[in-house]
């Protein structure tokens, strides 16, 4: 993500050239970006609550998510008046781990939803177009192309595919349990504090990386 964020901010300040809306190979970069995110934030909602929702950090995490989603929206309309942001990747994570709650002890379901609404869009007859449409005269919404889209369809497949994963502990303990994971050296606690601090991350990453780029533009 980071990467990809990097790469889009020099393409943006013109030190690269690149197609980064159509080009296959960011297009297939995003995919790959995302459904890694969109899946382990299905394992890690089903882990959080694995022993009962714990309903004041659903509540925390909630009001968070939301402050970060109206944030991302604010900045990216001061950037990109034509283009916003109005359902990104946090906009997703805010509906999908409330939606996601009602999976919890249901991970057969969850498997079959999620497969059911991947299949959905990739054959066609599942879309989140139609509201976006609706919605386009009287919120403005750029319909056609917006900075940052993760639709429910299909993401919230994906979401699904993760919490069931989570679900069945043969899974998570081969992964969690792995020698290499549970290693104490340096490259896994940098891991573990990203990890840990993602959504921190993900809210100061892009403004660095244009405060340097801007700066660099004036004085060099």
């Amino acid at each position: 993500m980071v990467i990809f964020h990097f790469s889009f901010d020099l393409n943006n300040f013109g030190y690269i050239s690149t197609d980064m809306k159509h080009g296959l190979e960011w297009r297939y970069f995003r995919y790959v970006i995302v459904t890694m995110f969109v899946f382990l934030a299905g394992v890690s909602l089903y882990l959080a609550n694995q022993n009962g929702i714990d309903f004041q950090k659903a509540k925390r995490r909630f009001f968070t998510l939301l402050a970060a989603s109206l944030l991302v929206t604010i900045g990216s309309y001061t950037q990109f008046p034509k283009t916003w942001i109005y359902f990104g990747i946090l906009h997703f994570f805010l509906v999908a781990s409330l939606v996601g709650l009602v999976f919890l002890r249901l991970p057969i379901l969850s498997f079959i939803v999620g497969a059911n609404i991947i299949l959905g869009y990739i054959f066609g007859y599942l879309s989140m177009h139609w509201l976006f449409e609706l919605l386009h005269a009287p919120l403005h919404l750029p319909v056609r192309y917006t900075e940052d889209l993760a639709s429910f369809v299909p993401w919230f497949g994906v979401f699904l595919l993760g919490m069931s994963f989570a679900h069945y502990e043969i899974f998570t303990q081969r992964l969690f349990n792995n020698s290499f994971v549970n290693q104490k050296h340096r490259f896994n606690d940098g891991l573990s504090f990203l990890g840990s601090h993602s959504l921190v991350v993900y809210l100061l990453h892009q403004p660095i990386f244009f405060g340097a780029f801007l700066l660099i533009g004036i004085y060099f």
